[in-house]
């Protein structure tokens, strides 16, 4: 599947605009990491985009994201992206494998704290986003109090990544497309 194909079946079953910049960055945090590990660019750009692809027609945790793989699969996407999605929710009981597997897992919870002290700040902007600003807010358990912290915690360590290094990778990577999140 490309992306412009897994863009299209996004558009389809995805209406409300927050959630596809969620999924438009959870992509580019893949890109980001495909790149730096080697991996194949466009494979995990299309397992970011399709991660939450149903959650607006299956929108509670016994649903999402298992009724969405009979689409996935009637679509053509391949097994390897469809158990990537599977697996990036804790509910559907599909450890967690590869490293594309960890990288989505790592990226999916995490944009969401990113997003949310972007928009607080006065520029509303990632270009000026640093994680010690993240960190600030962190701390603050009222602030973004959806994003868990605890799972974004153990997805970056199950990822191999520390952190904060890892926060300032996909802040890096949200940058790149900044516009299209409506945070330039």
């Amino acid at each position: 599947m490309t992306r412009d194909e897994a863009l299209a079946l996004v558009c389809e079953y995805v209406k409300n605009e927050n959630l596809v910049k969620h999924m438009l960055a959870v992509e580019a945090a893949m890109r980001l990491y495909a790149e730096k590990f080697g991996e194949d660019v466009e494979k995990w750009r299309v397992t970011g985009l399709l991660h939450d692809f149903d959650w607006e027609i299956h929108p509670t945790l016994e649903e999402h994201p298992l009724a969405g793989e009979p689409i996935l699969r009637e679509r053509g996407v391949p097994d390897e992206i469809i158990r990537a999605v599977l697996s990036h929710a804790d509910q559907t009981g599909i450890p967690r494998q590869s490293r594309m597997e960890k990288a989505l897992y790592a990226c999916d919870e995490v944009t969401g704290i990113i997003t949310a002290v972007a928009l607080v700040r006065p520029s509303r902007s990632l270009l000026d986003l640093e994680p010690a600003s993240v960190k600030k807010k962190w701390k603050d358990k009222t602030f973004a109090a959806g994003a868990n912290r605890i799972e974004i915690e153990k997805a970056a360590s199950e990822f191999g990544i520390e952190l904060w290094e890892h926060i300032g990778n996909v802040i890096l990577a949200m940058r790149r497309i900044a516009p299209e999140l409506g945070l330039k």
